[in-house]
């Protein structure tokens, strides 16, 4: 049987960030509450970024990486996002036109909140195992920005914005798929999926949110446990604290993730409180890393954490990593796969931690005006053009590599540039 997984995986975490521990005591948060999220930076999308040039930017080094030969191979690519620009064309358009793909290509956008990443992924490793066209390769691309503000009205839907925007992140993450799955080789038909209707979290108009925070971590871990559940039925001897070296939790904040954690450690594999925090450091800390640093990246956040947790793990050997996806609404799923030694080399030859070392540092007072919507482009835009130097000095942290950016909207369509 041939393999499929991930072949070649890199993140681009953004321009600029903010310090949340300054943000928090800006708002005047209660900061004893706020060490419990477990943030420390939050990536800001500025202007003149959107899902396609986080997408792009994330993909444009794995794509270089390839001949041109491998590169032809790539006969799909599909966006993840809750952050269309678009009611009907889809981010897959753009990206596929700045990477420079071939146009013998299926492209096409999945939306379904914080899922759609690992559903794009399923698809695609699902391509492979088919072999309905042996040697292709598969691009799956999460891009997500959180610029929004939460919207008002009704007391069932209400958020605590003030401890919601220290994590609200903005990233991507570019996912490879293919027959030589050297970074992260999947476990053909060991998934766990569960799904129904509840109204944990929602974008009702394009540009707020709203949501029952209370709901949203009741269903999260309701889901948690029912996704293992189902997968340990088709893996029969799975055991939650035996079977996997390492786990990868959808990442909303790392607070959530160590809360969910402890509950599946209590619940499902009884283990006694004393060894949880233990568990927690070796098998889940890991992954939570770059999390911390970029914040809520809603599609893509599972696939950070992975990341994550396959550069900052010890891969002396080949390791297995549970993976836990969960998108509000809601859809989840608990599926697994291995990782070699040679596949952290791989991975760490994107240098995912030194770029995010390399990013703007926004002051409250930059913050402030990217916040209050200054420069904003709202979905709908039809013509604007971006002022690059609204915060002047951030172009000298493009690094080497050419980057792109959206410089203008003509009749709603979207021109982008390259800027070194």
């Amino acid at each position: 049987m041939v393999s499929a997984g991930i072949e070649a995986m890199n993140v681009f975490g953004g321009t600029a960030y903010l310090d949340v521990m300054e943000l928090a005591k800006y708002r005047h948060l209660d900061t004893a509450r706020f060490e419990n999220l477990l943030m420390k930076e939050k990536a800001v999308a500025l202007p003149y970024e959107d899902p396609v040039t986080f997408g792009v930017n994330a993909a444009k080094p794995i794509i270089d990486a390839l001949s041109e030969a491998e590169k032809d191979r790539i006969e799909l690519l599909i966006t993840c996002s809750e952050s269309g620009i678009d009611f009907g064309k889809s981010l897959s358009t753009y990206i596929h036109e700045y990477l420079g793909l071939n146009r013998n290509c299926r492209l096409f956008e999945i939306k379904q909140a914080c899922y759609s990443g690992t559903a794009g992924f399923q698809m695609a490793v699902n391509f492979i195992l088919s072999q309905t066209s042996p040697g292709a390769k598969a691009l799956v691309i999460a891009s997500d920005i959180s610029r929004f503000l939460i919207a008002e009205g009704g007391d069932a839907l209400s958020e605590d914005w003030s401890y919601a925007e220290p994590s609200a992140g903005a990233g991507a993450v570019a996912v490879l798929v293919g027959e030589n799955p050297e970074v992260f080789q999947i476990d053909p038909g060991a998934n766990g999926y569960y799904g129904y209707e509840v109204m944990d979290t929602c974008r009702p108009i394009p540009d707020s949110e709203a949501g029952d925070s209370d709901l949203s971590l009741m269903s999260y871990l309701d889901c948690c446990e029912q996704t293992f559940l189902e997968y340990q039925k088709r893996v029969p001897g799975a055991n939650y604290q035996d079977t996997f070296q390492y786990l990868a939790y959808h990442t909303p904040f790392g607070g959530m993730v160590k809360g969910a954690h402890r509950t599946m450690m209590r619940k499902v594999a009884k283990v006694k409180t004393a060894e949880i925090e233990t568990d927690f450091l070796n098998r889940v800390k890991p992954g939570l890393n770059y999390c911390q640093r970029v914040g809520n990246i809603m599609g893509a956040a599972l696939f950070l954490a992975l990341a994550s947790t396959i550069d900052q793990g010890r891969f002396d050997s080949p390791k297995r990593i549970g993976c836990f996806s969960y998108g509000s609404g809601c859809c989840s799923e608990f599926y697994s796969g291995i990782t070699t030694p040679q596949g952290q080399e791989r991975q760490r030859s994107f240098g995912i931690e030194k770029h995010l070392d390399r990013r703007y540092q926004l002051s409250m007072d930059e913050y402030e005006l990217l916040f209050k919507g200054s420069g904003m482009v709202r979905f709908g835009t039809r013509n604007v053009k971006l002022d690059f130097e609204m915060i002047p000095g951030i172009m000298q942290f493009t690094q080497e590599k050419p980057r792109l950016f959206l410089e203008e909207i003509s009749e709603f369509h979207r021109k982008y540039r390259w800027i070194s």
